[in-house]
């Protein structure tokens, strides 16, 4: 630039120039940058133990199950709000050690430093053990607290109390210093099988009636079960403690790391996960190997609480939920419904493509298909009442399946017919207690990215191998590029024949092995009526949601009596695939405002560019670059009405992906000054330029400008 035309552009209150002012008297902080996920098969990750059965290949993440409380040998735990525990022996008792795999002090964590319970069996140890002392120092620090369980969770551990007064987080230091005092005694953890008697009268002794109705509940089940109590220290000795409990330990309260362990928050929970139970407090806790996991555990912590999609939404714009309207019923304001209408757009058009057919369904059926289809008998607890409409039961539909299935019994069909893929954005109501809703996350009112394959049977192996495609490209666009992938096969009540079963799933198993996909076992995992594929993506912090789930159904097309003709003219039973690869939209929403912390990339973008004037005087010449912009579809608007410090900080708090600000200089030049949200300033650039840059971004869906 000539000096002339420096002096000139300063002179003007260059648009550059004072943006650039704006920017230094904000202190604008930069957006934490997380490493990205690795994409599948493009690198190894450190090898763990996976979490259910036999592993094929190398797993393309650590394996992680949700927060659950797990007891004795179950392999799939127990949820935490059922609130069971149980004492049966398992054959020997598990005295682990502490793992020595902490990395170096210096070296930078993620979330996949930072084992799961089912990852390590030796947190899973520490972090039982961490519960049973917690549990120890609330007796000694709150005389009179009565426990329940005390389980192990994914990252930490929790104990539930009856309090006889209640406590709050300012109580927790306290706990935490006697914890620290008993684990630095070193006290040993000792396991000792006793009769069911035995404990009973221990436990009467006590005054634990939480305890003598979980062995009431034991020896309900199983008469004849082991029945175990671990003890900290000795007894007689004043740091003598035990509980009901199945294992595993470590040896001492001295294999715990004092200086990792953190008790995190004080909740409220119902004994058995009971409404009309007693009303408990339960502590939450975490422990690990080194205070640098500590330390890197609260930092992601903090980065997950920064990028809450609840404090977004509000904050966004996005969406809410009102009492007004009713609990777990999501109102999308403008903003969140243009990005929820980018993300219909999208999976509508990936589907055609795909070949898939698109249905609407109504929102209510007739009472009997419900009957038909099962869900009354095995889905009523999660079902809202029916209602009567001239004398017949309607009800609101909690599944999508059987209306489809009603459209393919409407018509003859051919084996030249299939495969029919039928795909529906349906919205469906179920039944959520109030206390278990959580945001977008966990809602009663939720549209479910449905499709239903109807094939033959030598077509399933390329069907799902079509499905894992389209799940690939799908996350791909959105972001997501890190994935965990889990078979579940035949448990051992079942429908459908062995057979039926074997060809099922060989035919997953084939799909996946042609995808080049590593997968876990969960033998017997599946449901009663097939064999499925479930699909966790991970997110830009490391944690792992599960969307995707392909489900082959012998049950449904057998209760309605679905038939096609063969070859032969005879009637033969069509293979039946469930499918969803977000979910449902709501809690993509949720997961997708989480993974890019609200700052959404070009295409999705509520707002991609947002015009800021220095001055109402160039305000014709932003209009007319708004319109331009806007018949290239381009979601442009132009803000003012207030200083240049304060447009800019709205445009960063909003998140805007492109800011352009405009002063004379700009609007005698036909140019716009660049800002993006991601990377920061990008200069001069003319108006063709900016619409070119975004129009190239949205077709790619690039998050580059």
């Amino acid at each position: 630039m000539s000096a002339p035309i420096l002096r000139s552009a300063c002179f003007r209150q260059s648009g550059m120039l004072m943006f650039a002012r704006a920017m230094s008297a904000l202190d604008v902080v930069p957006t934490a940058v997380c490493p990205r996920p690795f994409s599948v098969g493009a690198s190894r990750p450190r090898a763990r133990a996976p979490s259910h059965g036999p592993v094929r290949g190398l797993s393309s993440s650590p394996p992680s199950l949700p927060p659950r409380v797990v007891c004795g040998s179950s392999k799939r735990g127990l949820h935490s709000d059922q609130m069971r525990t149980c004492a049966a022996a398992p054959a020997a008792a598990m005295e682990v050690a502490p793992s020595e795999t902490t990395p170096a002090p210096e070296a930078s964590l993620t979330l996949d430093d930072l084992p799961t319970s089912s990852e390590s069996p030796g947190l899973l140890a520490v972090r039982h053990s961490a519960a049973h002392v917690m549990a120890m120092a609330v007796q000694r620090v709150h005389k009179g607290a009565r426990c329940t369980i005390g389980p192990w969770i994914d990252r930490g551990f929790y104990y539930d109390f009856d309090m006889p007064q209640p406590i709050t987080e300012k109580d927790l230091p306290k706990i935490q210093k006697e914890m620290k005092r008993l684990i630095k005694r070193n006290l040993a953890i000792r396991r000792e099988e006793v009769p069911a008697e035995v404990a009973r009268r221990r436990i009467e002794s006590i005054g634990e009636p939480y305890k003598l109705e979980i062995l009431d509940s034991i020896l309900k089940n199983t008469p004849d079960a082991p029945i175990t109590i671990y003890h900290i220290g000795e007894e007689g000795e004043k740091d003598h403690w035990w509980d009901l409990c199945a294992g595993p330990h470590v040896a001492s309260t001295g294999a715990i790391n004092a200086e990792a362990i953190e008790l995190e928050s004080v909740a409220g929970a119902y004994w058995r996960g009971d409404e009309q139970a007693a009303q408990l407090q339960r502590i939450y806790g975490t422990a690990w190997e080194s205070r640098q996991q500590l330390d890197a555990y609260k930092h992601l912590k903090a980065e997950a609480t920064r990028r809450d999609h609840r404090r977004l939404g509000a904050e966004l714009d996005l969406f809410s939920i009102q009492d007004s309207v009713g609990g777990g019923l999501v109102l999308w304001h403008p903003n969140g419904a243009m990005v929820r209408h980018q993300l219909e757009t999208f999976w509508k058009d990936m589907h055609l493509a795909a070949g898939y057919k698109l249905l609407y369904t109504p929102h209510i059926a007739k009472g009997e298909l419900w009957q038909t289809s099962g869900h009354l008998d095995f889905y009523r607890d999660s079902m809202y009442g029916q209602v009567k409409v001239e004398d017949e039961s309607y009800q609101l539909k909690p599944m999508n399946c059987p209306c489809h299935v009603a459209i393919f019994k409407a018509r003859q069909t051919s084996y030249r017919d299939l495969p029919l893929r039928w795909a529906e954005l349906g919205t469906v109501y179920r039944y959520e207690r109030s206390g278990t809703m959580h945001g977008l996350f966990r809602v009663r009112g939720f549209t479910q990215d449905d499709a239903h394959i109807f094939c033959l049977p030598d077509q399933i192996a390329g069907e799902i191998r079509g499905v894992l495609d389209l799940v690939q490209s799908v996350f791909t666009a959105f972001g997501f590029d890190r994935y965990e992938v889990n078979l579940s096969t035949r448990p051992a009540e079942s429908v459908g024949s062995d057979a039926d079963w074997a060809q099922a799933e060989a035919a997953l198993v084939s799909a996946l092995e042609d995808k080049g996909w590593p997968f876990s076992v969960d033998e017997g995992g599946g449901a009663f009526y097939g064999p499925k594929i479930d699909i966790k993506i991970q997110d830009a912090i490391g944690r792992r949601w599960q969307c995707s789930t392909v489900q082959l159904d012998f049950n449904l097309p057998e209760r309605f009596g679905l038939a096609y003709t063969t070859a032969g003219n005879e009637k033969e039973r069509p293979i039946m695939i469930h499918r969803a690869l977000l979910g449902s939209l709501e809690r993509f929403m949720g997961i997708l405002i989480e993974h890019h912390a609200g700052a959404f990339p070009l295409w999705l973008a509520p707002e991609q560019v947002r015009l800021l004037p220095t001055s109402d005087a160039v305000r014709p010449y932003m209009e007319e670059v708004a319109s331009a912009m806007r018949a290239h579809n381009i979601r442009v608007e132009v803000a003012g009405g207030m200083s240049m410090g304060k447009l800019v900080r709205n445009a960063e708090k909003a998140k805007v992906p492109v800011m352009c600000v405009v002063g004379p200089a700009e609007a005698e030049a036909g140019t716009l000054s660049v800002r993006t949200y991601r990377d920061g300033p990008v200069g001069a650039l003319t108006w063709q330029e900016v619409l070119g840059r975004v129009s190239a971004a949205v077709a790619s869906r690039s998050e580059q400008f």
